[in-house]
């Protein structure tokens, strides 16, 4: 039947072929003399046997094989308006000559088009061309481009197993959004099972039963011409991003969780989205077959956190901290760090600013450095005045250094989607890697800090009835602490002299207390995120929520302040430069500056003639040369950890997060 078909319309395509040979005007010889041996196939010729309905013929399995093209369709195709045989190049005769099956390379004739198109780059047309070339590219380089595994001859799928060859349609068409809604069902040819979830979930409800052309369909999750494998880990990270062209809002509260920085640093070990909704029979969260709802979302989390406790399930995967009707812990304590942190830096950098101003203009009226005389006291030539001993000195070091490693690799995380952080990252060998190195550098901070508490326990528990708690030698906070405040403020504006401190001044109280509320909030929260199940197991999940925002402002906090506040006060005063003040790491201070710095404490040691118990030999030259080296090298690690947050704080502020 197939064959008589074929032959009734050869038949009718030749008489026409006679009759409009016969309705041409003869030509002039010399132009019949410079045309090719053999004119291009009409289209109208192609249409006269692949124009009629039910056009057929017998296939490689002989089964009917349906070659009807309908003209109107591909007319109104981005191929209609070219020819037949530009394609179909092994055509050159009616009828076919009979030699197998016909083969078609969309790849050949879009590249031999696009070269075609190079003497105008400047046209449209060529900016089109270089876009399918781009995506043919993007297709040979793709799972689908490679050979099956059932025959290695042919590729897993080829150009016209997604697109009609014939009816190709522009974006923004009416019926190309028709051809989109048709996507899964091109895919359930090869993804049979995949293409049943998928019509069982609300994507496939929404797409094949409703015909809504904003739900997902196979290429919006999976791309288009660059399909990957989807066990590989760049293929995950792809499709989770692809969740996010569709929900925008739940994405971006993702990627401000541990799982969500993670995959942006392009790591794919943490959950992702389909990890915990499902992938091609995803249901809403209200729907007692998601694998999100209530009741079964702890069973959800034990997949990753084996052990996983009840707790688990009231986490806020997607909090916001703009939705106080929602998150009102989110909101409370986002608010709460934000007044701390612009509290404390409001105060601090106006601080700093005004005293480099007041040395500024103290200088530029002809008042020198502050200078103090010492000579009067002959038994302190070359001495030093000792303010910190061995154990200090050292666990200050250890300190800064646990404090500097803690910064780099958590900002690191805290800033995912900066060039610096995947750097870092991959120089500790990945998350995994600098998470270890976190978390001996917390152990390491906390030591010290417990040292420390353990010391003061000791130190000043045998005499605790004797300690003048609220003396100059405490470091608890007094009265005289507040005055000198106002005073110093006053000096700042000229309105009162410089004030003189006692052993310890206001702004080194701060430092010291707010070590205890780092330490705290910090320690406390990291510590809860470290151990997942024991906390979930007494505390309900949002608490996640709420240690995860804190934990990351107040290091935010404790890293621009300690470089910036800390580094001004202590190394990059005027009357400190040139930098560094490596009192910390000699333990000695020269009398003078001593003096001039702690001028009470100083008179009082003169006046009870305790002064020279306190005084030990300068530190020798290589000591004082190693010094200032280490104090050099931390400045310059620290400002460059500040230069880094800075950056990634920048990048999210413009990025609106």
């Amino acid at each position: 039947m197939a064959s008589l078909i074929c032959l009734a319309g050869t038949w009718s395509v030749g008489e026409a072929g006679a009759q409009a040979a016969e309705s041409k005007p003869a030509e002039p010889a010399s132009r019949k003399a410079a045309e090719p041996a053999a004119e291009k196939i009409d289209n109208a010729v192609c249409l006269g046997c692949h124009g009629n309905e039910g056009f057929a013929v017998p296939g490689a399995d002989g089964k009917p094989r349906n070659l009807h093209v309908m003209k109107d369709k591909f007319g109104a195709s981005v191929h209609g308006k070219r020819q037949c045989v530009d394609c179909h190049k092994d055509i050159t005769q009616i009828p076919h000559e009979k030699k197998g099956n016909f083969k078609v390379s969309c790849v050949q004739c879009h590249e031999d088009l696009w070269k075609a198109a190079q003497n105008d780059k400047g046209s449209p047309e060529y900016t089109k061309l270089g876009v399918v070339v781009k995506q043919i590219d993007s297709f040979m380089k793709s799972i689908h481009a490679r050979p099956s595994r059932e025959d290695q001859s042919r590729t897993n799928a080829t150009c016209y197993n997604c697109h009609d060859a014939h009816y190709v349609y522009p974006r923004g068409s009416a019926i190309r959004a028709e051809w989109r809604l048709n996507i899964p069902n091109a895919c359930g040819k090869c993804h049979v099972k995949e293409r049943a979830a998928y019509a069982t979930s609300v994507h496939g409800k929404e797409v094949l039963e409703k015909a809504n052309p904003k739900a997902a369909i196979c290429s919006d999750c999976h791309t288009t011409h660059d399909v990957e494998d989807p066990g590989m880990d760049s293929t995950k990270l792809v499709i989770t991003k692809n969740c996010g062209n569709c929900h925008q809002d739940s994405f971006e509260s993702y990627i401000r969780t541990y799982h969500g920085q993670v995959n942006t640093l392009g790591y794919a070990y943490t959950a992702k989205c389909f990890d915990c909704h499902g992938n091609h029979a995803i249901q809403r969260v209200k729907d007692p077959a998601s694998s999100v709802h209530p009741d079964n979302r702890l069973k959800t989390c034990q997949k990753c956190h084996e052990g996983a406790t009840k707790g688990f399930v009231t986490f806020n995967p997607h909090g916001s901290t703009a939705n106080f009707g929602r998150y009102p812990d989110l909101w409370i304590a986002s608010k709460f760090m934000i007044a701390l942190l612009m509290g404390v830096f409001a105060f601090f950098w106006s601080h700093s600013a005004l005293w480099f101003y007041r040395e500024y203009r103290d200088r530029k009226d002809g008042k020198s450095k502050p200078h103090v005389e010492t000579a009067e006291l002959p038994h302190t030539t070359g001495k030093q005045y000792q303010r910190f001993g061995p154990l200090w000195r050292v666990a200050h070091l250890v300190f800064a250094l646990s404090v500097m490693m803690l910064v780099l690799t958590g900002m690191s995380v805290f800033y995912a989607e900066t060039g610096w952080a995947r750097a870092i990252m991959n120089a500790f060998g990945g998350p995994k890697g600098a998470a270890i190195v976190h978390r001996i550098s917390a152990v390491t901070m906390l030591g010290i800090f417990v040292i420390h508490l353990v010391y003061l326990a000791s130190h000043l528990g045998a005499k605790w009835k004797t300690f003048n708690w609220f003396g100059p030698d405490s470091l608890l906070p007094r009265w005289d602490d507040f005055y000198g405040a106002i005073a110093m403020f006053k000096w700042f504006f000229g309105k009162g002299p410089r004030p003189v401190f006692d052993r310890w001044t206001y702004w080194e109280k701060f430092d010291y207390w707010a070590v205890f509320w780092g330490m705290a909030i910090i320690g406390g929260s990291g510590v809860m995120m470290w151990i997942p199940n024991v906390t979930a197991a007494f505390l309900p999940g949002w608490v996640f929520n709420v240690a995860t925002l804190i934990h990351g402002e107040e290091a935010f906090l404790a890293a621009v302040f300690l470089f910036t506040v800390h580094f001004f006060n202590n190394h990059f005063r005027p009357d400190k430069m040139p930098p560094p003040d490596i009192v910390m790491f000699t333990g000695a201070m020269p009398l003078e500056e001593y003096r001039r710095e702690h001028t009470e404490e100083y008179n009082r040691l003169v006046q009870t003639g305790e002064l020279a118990k306190h005084l030990v030999d300068a530190p020798s030259r290589p000591m004082t040369l190693g010094s200032r080296i280490l104090g050099i090298t931390l400045i310059i690690f620290g400002l460059t950890l500040l230069a880094l947050v800075l950056v990634g704080f920048i990048g999210s502020m413009t990025a609106g997060k």
